[in-house]
């Protein structure tokens, strides 16, 4: 057993710290856009008629999460997204959205699409629980 020796002087540790805060900017004067999450699920006909499996129409079922941000007077050539396993940070000249995710994500396989007409930003995360390799065999 060896003990880390630790500055005296810090008032927390790194593990302390939630995790995108490093992202948050009070100062920043840009508004925060319109959003909406929605939860996905994928069934078949064995879920939605038969009953055959544990899913259930809530969040904690569903294996993705679409967060649909509008941005307004935006190009796609604008918008800056980082995805971190708790956390979205969007950047645009206008807008700042710095979101803590209701549940982590798996953040190196997600997609975004720029919806032009819309004027959306789409991106789409798996979400990665802790027992989702038993509740979803």
């Amino acid at each position: 057993f060896q003990v880390k020796s630790e500055n005296r002087k810090t008032i927390w540790n790194t593990e302390e710290v939630p995790e995108g805060s490093e992202f948050d900017d009070t100062w920043d004067p840009r508004e925060q856009p319109e959003y909406q999450i929605l939860f996905k699920q994928c069934v078949g006909t064995e879920d939605v008629f038969f009953g055959m499996t544990r899913k259930d129409p809530s969040t904690a079922c569903c294996e993705d999460m679409v967060i649909k941000i509008k941005l307004p007077e935006t190009k796609h050539s604008d918008i800056t997204l980082d995805i971190q396993d708790k956390v979205l940070d969007l950047r645009t000249p206008k807008k700042k959205l710095l979101l803590h995710l209701p549940y982590p994500v798996d953040s190196k396989n997600g997609k975004a699409r720029f919806l032009s007409e819309e004027e959306t930003l789409e991106v789409t995360l798996r979400v990665s629980r802790e027992f989702d390799f038993i509740n979803f065999v």
